[in-house]
């Protein structure tokens, strides 16, 4: 059969997907320039840790009974109100002030998932089982797609595995929207490069050039997918607008990109940085990963982040073993998760609890104007179900930061009973810290006003 002029011809949309997947190694490169002049920037990170955490007291993690708290339960105290610290929250002792604990807050959109499935929508609260056929948009690029323009990245997206996964076991946070999860970057060295050394001993005109090429390409696939979409059925003509809708997404990162490589790089400090580290070595991996985050937000290269600490699904890489490396335990960490051993149960929520600490440590110790990072940088922490029961209620959650931008902070809040409220709610709270004037996210019902001083 002849091919007719509007026909569709899979190797141009081949290297359409090609340029697609290079482009946004190009879009990450240098640092705003003049950031002492500006005013001081809000930031925001979303960070996650697989199979749950230990909640001996009662059902679904919720203390019941009389019982004396468990010193090693993740939750740091059982009663509402001024935090106390038991063994498993003692590294978040010293940054009291800083952090709140919120229990009884899950995601709708999650509850029929299944407890690792639900993991997926933890940064987006979609509800993939009833209503909406692909995760949707993710708290992050909410507020990137905003103020995104400011820094040199719109985000960073980290995640210890890599890539996006798939349904069920997702490996990153983020989703640009509806069926777009970003790709999560996992090799340290990789990504420093992308961060801090983004034209790998290219000069800066070449890069232009390069990018100018890019541009001219990416109008003539513009041009030649308008030319017969027109002729295709209704299916095939939402596949192509969605298709349009990339390449228009990546014709403003090139534009972004053309911009930005008129603005100095930043000067890092890699001392102390092991970007050759391995899973084999958890801790430096995990703080290495942090140390990343750490930097683009004092460099002023991104103001919102996700890294996935661990994915609900990784019997396939190193992680899988991560509770032995650390601990010594005779089995895989998701196993860890569901029998919690005595002697390790506990232990592993500490171990984990110490990485975090110590990055919410740095934010702190970073003098920042008259204040520090800390102070305008907020940080959700938590995961999708409780322990042992594959419960998809009650997500462990610990907020940190943002005392300059209107959080206070120092108690645990309980949203149980005829007190419940979506986890959405905490994230409308957390975007209108960051000024993203948002009045609904996900299957919100307002802010959460408890957190806010």
């Amino acid at each position: 059969m002849k091919q007719k002029s509007w026909h569709l011809n899979r190797r141009d949309l081949l290297r359409g997907g090609g340029i697609a997947l290079g482009l946004p190694l190009l879009e990450q490169m240098a640092w705003a320039a003049g950031a002492a002049d500006m005013e001081l920037p809000k930031r925001l990170l979303v960070s996650y840790f697989a199979y749950g955490a230990y909640m001996p007291n009662g059902a679904s993690g919720v203390p019941a009974g009389d019982h004396p708290h468990h010193e090693w339960s993740w939750w740091p105290c059982k009663d509402p109100g001024a935090l106390t610290f038991n063994k498993s929250s003692a590294p978040f002792e010293p940054l009291r002030e800083y952090v709140s604990y919120l229990r009884g807050l899950d995601h709708r959109g999650g509850w029929k998932m299944g407890g690792h499935s639900s993991g997926d929508v933890f940064a987006t609260g979609a509800d993939m089982t009833e209503h909406e056929k692909t995760n949707n948009i993710s708290i992050d690029q909410v507020a990137a797609n905003l103020h995104g323009h400011k820094t040199r990245y719109a985000s960073l997206v980290l995640g210890t595995e890599g890539g996006t996964g798939s349904y069920g076991s997702s490996k990153t946070l983020s989703h640009r929207g509806p069926g777009r999860p970003i790709p999560s970057l996992h090799k340290p060295q990789e990504i420093f490069n992308r961060l801090f050394d983004p034209y790998a001993g290219k000069g800066v005109e070449q890069v232009r050039a390069g990018l100018k090429r890019e541009a001219s390409i990416l109008d003539l696939m513009l041009e030649n997918s308008r030319s017969f979409k027109n002729h295709l059925g209704h299916s095939d003509q939402a596949k192509v607008e969605e298709y349009l809708d990339s390449i228009r997404a990546l014709e403003q990162r090139v534009e972004r990109t053309s911009q930005w490589t008129h603005s100095p790089l930043p000067n890092v400090d890699t001392k102390g940085l092991n970007l050759e580290v391995s899973h084999k070595d958890p801790q430096e991996y995990i703080r290495c990963m942090y140390d990343l985050a750490f930097l683009a937000f004092q460099t002023d290269s991104t103001r919102f982040a996700t890294l996935m600490l661990e994915s609900e699904q990784s019997q396939d890489s190193e992680m899988w073993n991560y509770a032995t490396y650390v601990l010594g335990y005779k089995g895989a960490t998701h196993d860890i998760a569901h029998k919690r051993p005595a002697e390790y149960a506990g232990q592993w929520d500490r171990w984990r609890a110490e990485q975090h600490a110590y990055f919410l440590q740095r934010l702190r110790d970073a003098t920042e104007g008259d204040g520090n990072m800390l102070d305008r940088t907020v940080v959700l922490w938590g995961s999708a179900h409780p322990h042992a029961s594959h419960s998809t209620k009650n997500y462990p959650l610990q907020l940190a930061g943002g005392n300059r931008l209107g959080f206070r902070h120092g108690q645990l809040h309980a949203f149980e009973d005829d007190k419940k409220v979506p986890l959405a709610n905490l994230f409308v709270s957390m975007l209108n810290a960051v000024d993203v004037p948002a009045e609904k996210f996900a299957d919100s019902t307002g802010r959460i006003a408890e957190c806010l001083g």
